[in-house]
């Protein structure tokens, strides 16, 4: 029995749902642990695109139990919609592969009215780039303790009252705050109700049927969202993301004791990119830029909006190997580095004529840093259909083998495609 969390190791987007789908083969159990349907992850298979906002990207496998956990916050009607679009594809979601947790905070309608107006009212400096699907509005009213949870909807009455508390604030918000129009409490009342009997059959208590699945010798599989410096508490805030992205949370997020977790692996995009607004010290504004965002085809996965690109950043990385306890990390897209002739990895910053090792706390400094690069050697050939390491040319095998020196964490996987055979394994973390 094992227990892997597998989480983004920079701001996200680095092919963490092509590693889970590939780690799922040797798990019994998927489970995500935190964020909304802000996040998404896309996978290949067979040529056919699948991409996932809630549902845990385990799902396409046969005999496997997904789970959303109690750090997840969930838009019903997104979910319903995820499944009726996996049933579309023959893929029908039963209560026998997905259970939800009962202690998940529920995204509201005024959830997402208020972040889309809260964004609109800031000037184009302020903006954080939030997805405007209410992810903050509902951390913040779990935080808050006026919250509304999965568990709340079979208890009529007490889903009303909380749901009627929670408009007499929020309406005066949108109207008085935002000038925008109020929600109604008939509308939403009757829309989750008719949700609670659709969603009923997949609740239950996540934690108890995990720590049994432990206790039976069952393998369990962590899937984060996001990446490390998107952590609320450990990233570029406030340019982050409304939960803990790190590793940590995979217990808080699933109720699933920190002793039992076995392994970590970080996903690494063999390069970096970063949506939205925020500090990005290795943004490329030249044509390499342009070539690894139209090569490695940089769109989020959930918004469609261009990523941001640039070199490899050291510095990230030995962050994430920090704070997530890294036992190994998984490579994508080193197939897009491909004709690149000479290939940077920012190993420091500069910071007002000092040597920096770590991301800045203070956001101002963390956007002045300049990277200090050390240059490697690129390569040519095309690499996509490499399925060992020992095929790959000497220089890619320099570049993976320079990251592990400077990370002091070994390649467990790489990927050199968006396939899902298109990726191949140094080292199965459930193997070791």
């Amino acid at each position: 029995m094992s227990s892997v969390v597998v989480i983004g190791s920079q701001w996200g987007d680095e092919g963490k749902g092509k590693i889970v789908d590939l780690l799922t083969e040797y798990s019994d159990y998927i489970v995500r642990f935190q964020g909304g349907n802000n996040a998404g992850h896309t996978l290949v298979v067979d040529g056919r695109k699948y991409i996932f906002h809630i549902i845990p990207s385990g799902i396409l496998y046969e005999n496997k139990m997904c789970m959303i956990g109690n750090g997840v916050i969930i838009d019903p009607e997104v979910l319903l919609r995820e499944m009726d679009q996996l049933r579309e594809k023959q893929l029908e979601v039963t209560p026998n592969k997905l259970m939800i947790s009962e202690n998940s905070h529920l995204i509201m309608p005024y959830h997402s009215r208020l972040d889309q107006a809260k964004e609109a009212a800031l000037s184009d400096a302020k903006k954080i780039g939030t997805t405007g699907r209410g992810i903050g509005p509902c951390y913040m009213d779990k935080v808050g303790r006026t919250g509304i949870k999965v568990g709340d909807l079979f208890d009529e009455q007490l889903f009303k009252e909380k749901l009627e508390a929670a408009l007499d604030e929020k309406n005066f918000l949108l109207t008085q705050k935002y000038n925008s129009e109020p929600v109604g409490l008939d509308e939403i009342y009757g829309a989750f109700m008719e949700y609670a009997a659709k969603l009923e059959p997949f609740v239950g208590n996540v934690s108890v049927v995990l720590d049994q699945a432990r206790k039976n010798g069952k393998n369990i599989l962590f899937e984060g969202a996001q990446g490390t410096q998107l952590d609320i508490d450990h990233g570029t805030y406030p340019f982050v993301t409304s939960s803990n992205t790190i590793a940590g949370n995979a217990c808080n997020g699933s109720g699933f004791g920190p002793a039992h977790i076995d392994s970590v692996v970080g996903i690494m995009k063999a390069y970096t990119t970063r949506v939205g607004a925020g500090p990005f010290p290795t943004e490329l504004f030249d044509e390499v830029g342009n070539q690894l965002q139209e090569k490695g085809h940089e769109f989020g996965a959930t918004t469609g909006r261009r990523r941001r690109c640039g070199w490899l950043d050291g510095v990230v990385a030995q962050d994430a190997v920090r704070l997530n306890g890294l036992t190994g990390f998984a490579l994508t897209k080193l197939d897009v580095l491909s004709g690149q002739k000479k290939i940077k990895m920012a190993t420091s910053y500069k910071l007002d004529g000092q040597s920096v090792h770590a991301m800045p706390t203070n956001i101002k400094q963390a956007a002045s840093v300049q990277p200090v690069y050390e240059e490697i050697a690129g390569w040519d050939e095309d690499i996509a259909g490499v399925r060992n390491f020992d095929d790959l040319p000497i220089a890619a095998k320099d570049y993976i083998r320079r990251i592990e020196d400077f990370t002091e964490v070994k390649a467990q996987i790489v990927s050199v495609g968006p396939d899902r055979n298109e990726t191949f394994m140094l080292e199965n973390p459930f193997e070791k």
